[in-house]
């Protein structure tokens, strides 16, 4: 391969809209490895629905231009789709609940069929790599960038759902990516924002936050994407998608996968290395695939450039370029496979949320509430899907005791009588801060957890699930036995 061919294969951008065969012509012409798919670029029909037909065609499209000059391989495309709030892909995909439901339902095999089964619906649209899963180990309330997109708050924990979550998608024909070494949720700063410190020394990292990478590594899985977070004890005030260090560290663990970059356009990159200048630095720290960079132009002339000054030493371009595509070969002849329906998920979505729905106060047994309540906060979707579970379990919104949900960001104003049954949403931590006297996390807002919710409230069902983290003085492990 040429330089500018090489600089082409350790790309990995986004482009804004619809148009699809625009974006093509730029992969083509720059010999890219592929594109990420991000929310404004999934066709939609008049009711808000992914057209999947359109986004197969549109993948297609794209995968066609990343094999074009005759390349043997697939090229890669990629989205962020964990379940919870980070989700790409909506209806009438299957709505996944957030990833901490592994964690408080406490099953490593249900986090693998759960990554498996999200895996084959994407596959089935012409997706071949999910950037997923969040691998941080969340330390709580003041973790402003992860919380229920972590698995756990214990390290061994996150580890094993997101080594079985991540081998899932394998199976399903996704390519996962570990995400953020060295760790995003013991940071209190979201890199989308700043640049986030840690400030623990390498023994106390290697202890827990490097946890759940080294099984990623020691399970041979293919990708790991490093974080925009300086880490003191490694490379002082430089991120470490940036640093020599923080690869070195990767690469010590026995990792000889591709290592990808956090997205290059995100403030704590910009702030630091304008006009993409983060791409050349990234590489010659050891990145083997760069994501989402500003300006994608801007970046492969800045690659090119430091090759052609000598500030990128050619054999790293190579060798990173390398990694890539050894690891799309290797996907390639592992299979696709057909994939599965949209939607197809949704059951096994619902059995995630009855494992994991989690009472920290309140009954274990039989109904929490009579058959008519109020129900307050949330958005206008929760409590018309709350409604709607509510209606099926034989409860009818109107009189009765209050049920307040709490779900992440901005809530409805609290309503003057206290709430009798307070849900968190989300991350449970807001419970640790409500006088209910029944208190329940359901880590998830899709229907099929509204209706775990309704079944546990009507006394239909028992809540299994277990805290997989602290809230205020109620340890880790809280639940009904």
């Amino acid at each position: 391969m040429s330089t500018e061919e090489l600089a082409g294969q350790v790309l990995l951008p986004f482009f804004p809209g619809l148009d699809h065969t625009a974006h093509a012509a730029v992969i083509e012409r720059l010999h890219l490895a592929g594109s990420i798919i991000m929310g404004d670029n999934v066709p939609g029909t008049a009711d808000g629905s992914v057209d999947t037909a359109a986004m197969q065609a549109a993948a297609g499209q794209l995968q066609a231009a990343a094999r074009a000059g005759g390349r043997s391989w697939p090229g890669l495309i990629g989205v962020d789709q964990e379940g919870g709030k980070v989700a790409r892909l909506r209806a009438p995909l299957t709505e996944w609940p957030a990833p901490m439901s592994y964690g408080a339902a406490g099953s490593a095999p249900l986090a693998g069929e759960a990554g498996g089964a999200m895996a084959a619906e994407l596959a089935a649209l012409g997706f071949n790599t999910d950037f997923a899963p969040s691998a941080d180990v969340t330390m709580g309330p003041a973790d402003p960038a992860i919380g229920a997109r972590s698995m756990s708050g214990n390290a061994d924990a996150a580890a094993a759902y997101s080594v079985a979550f991540s081998q899932g998608m394998l199976a399903g024909g996704l390519l996962p990516a570990a995400k953020h070494f060295p760790g995003h949720g013991s940071v209190t700063v979201d890199s989308h924002a700043g640049l986030p410190v840690q400030d623990a020394s390498l023994d106390a990292l290697r202890a827990k936050d490097l946890r759940p990478f080294q099984s990623v590594v020691d399970a041979g899985l293919p990708m790991v994407m490093t974080g925009h977070i300086a880490v003191t004890a490694l490379d002082p005030g430089v991120p470490a998608s940036v640093s020599k260090a923080a690869y070195a560290e990767l690469r010590r663990m026995g990792f000889k996968g591709v290592a990808i970059t956090d997205a290059l356009n995100m403030a704590a990159i910009q702030d630091r290395y304008p006009n993409d200048s983060a791409a050349p630095l990234a590489l010659a720290a050891g990145a083997d695939l760069l994501l989402m960079p500003a300006d994608v132009e801007a970046a492969h002339a800045a690659i090119v450039g430091a090759v052609r000054s000598g500030a990128l030493p050619p054999a790293r371009l190579a060798e990173a370029a390398q990694r890539v595509v050894t690891m799309m070969i290797w996907r390639g002849r592992s299979g696709q496979g057909p994939g599965t329906a949209p939607g197809s998920g949704s059951e096994l979505s619902q059995k995630v949320s009855r494992a994991a729905i989690t009472v920290l106060a309140g009954p274990c047994h039989g109904p929490i509430v009579p058959s008519s309540v109020r129900v307050a906060g949330g958005s206008a979707q929760d409590r018309s899907r709350f409604a709607a579970s509510a209606n099926k379990a034989g409860i009818s919104i109107g009189e009765g005791p209050l049920v307040r949900l709490i779900g992440a960001g901005p809530q409805q104003p609290a309503p003057e009588a206290a709430a009798e049954v307070a849900v968190a949403l989300d991350a449970p931590w807001p419970l640790a801060d409500v006088s209910a006297r029944s208190r329940i996390a359901v880590y998830g807002r899709s229907q099929g957890a509204f209706d775990a919710l309704a079944s546990v409230l009507a006394g239909t069902a028992t809540a299994p699930g277990k805290l997989p983290v602290d809230v205020g003085s109620q340890p880790a492990g809280t639940g009904c036995d």
